[in-house]
């Protein structure tokens, strides 16, 4: 009997919704530690993870039997729940509707993991709008600007 293989790797973008609850210095590695427990146990490898104040960015070995919106409606509510459950934020902590998902090759997850994990150097030189427009532009993306997330960079 033959067995099925896959390798895919996914690279998430989720953005929070509510300015002035932003991803904290002093507890973002605890956030990031508790998403990759979110991630193993639903059976996906944690490649990279990093991020700024207003978006984090999570690069993953899917596990095909999850569908994609299911991995990001639970670390969606996990997370919102982590965080409002500790106050860590000065008002109710969200993260926006909808996400960023993009395919990488084996051959290019070194570079997109370096990518991943210096997002506070990357982010002195370009705002989260300029990447993400960039990201949808590489990949062939169409899209409407009217649905695209609530840029916290702008005014």
């Amino acid at each position: 009997m033959a067995n099925s293989y896959s390798k895919i790797y996914i690279h998430l973008i989720l953005v929070v919704k509510n300015r002035a609850s932003f991803i904290q210095k002093a507890w973002k590695e605890e956030l990031f530690k508790y998403i990759t427990g979110i991630v193993q146990n639903k059976g996906h490898k944690l490649v990279a993870i990093g991020g700024v104040a207003d978006h984090i960015h999570i690069l993953i070995g899917l596990n095909v039997n999850e569908k994609i919106s299911d991995l990001v409606k639970a670390i969606k509510n996990a997370t919102n729940g982590w965080i409002n459950d500790r106050n860590l934020t000065s008002s109710k902590f969200y993260w926006q509707q909808g996400y960023g998902a993009f395919s990488h090759s084996h051959g290019n997850l070194d570079t997109v993991a370096k990518y991943v994990l210096k997002q506070e150097e990357h982010h002195r030189k370009k705002t989260f709008k300029e990447e993400y427009k960039n990201l949808l532009k590489e990949f062939e993306v169409e899209y409407k600007e009217e649905y695209l997330f609530e840029f916290l960079d702008e005014g």
